[in-house]
């Protein structure tokens, strides 16, 4: 099934109580969702192995709780994430939000800028799952000046790849094929249509 950018402000009938930020003229929200044919309880435990994160999330080399603690609300995620000309840098994000098996959310800096991202997940008939991932970013300090719309464009592009990764793991059972998950990440996103072998 290709991804799916739902309608801001939709609502999500299975997790009513979800909150989002606030936005002023220099925040925006992305949204992507797609099938994967796996039980919601698959999912979510593969989403609860932070250490598996680098087999979907471009950027990030290492993740893991800080202290070696389970996931749960309050806990730090330590990241090694990729930085520019081959160099590598720590972050952190914090868990904000924990109801299994339902939505899972986390809050950290997006270089001076705030951010918040989570997983929304529904049980379809037979053992399936919609899964739709969100993305919250308010633009700060120098980052305002950014355009917004090339920005929030950058992020749903790497959030729909991350997207099909992750249903490429949880439905083969092993780690997808990142590097041709961003090449080729385009057929599922433009109906089928095999996308140029240039990135944007």
């Amino acid at each position: 099934m290709p991804l799916v950018h739902r309608t801001v402000g939709a609502g999500y009938p299975w997790c009513p109580n979800v909150q989002t930020m606030k936005f002023g003229p220099v925040g925006f929200r992305t949204e992507s969702r797609i099938t994967i044919a796996r039980s919601v309880h698959d999912v979510w435990t593969y989403m609860c192995d932070v250490g598996r994160w680098p087999e979907w999330a471009p950027t990030v080399l290492e993740c893991r709780t800080n202290g070696g603690t389970a996931l749960q609300i309050g806990a730090q995620l330590n990241q090694r994430a990729k930085g520019i000309a081959g160099t590598s840098r720590a972050r952190s994000q914090q868990v904000i939000t924990l109801e299994a098996p339902c939505r899972m959310a986390f809050a950290g800096p997006l270089g001076t800028s705030a951010a918040r991202w989570g997983m929304e997940l529904e049980p379809l008939d037979g053992e399936q799952t919609d899964a739709m991932m969100w993305i919250e970013v308010e633009l700060r300090n120098v980052m305002r000046a950014i355009p917004r719309g090339l920005f929030s464009r950058r992020i749903q592009r790497v959030s729909d790849i991350e997207m099909i990764a992750i249903k490429a793991a949880v439905e083969s059972g092993t780690p997808g094929r990142l590097e041709l998950l961003l090449e080729e990440g385009g057929a599922q996103l433009n109906g089928g249509t095999a996308p140029s072998r240039s990135r944007p």
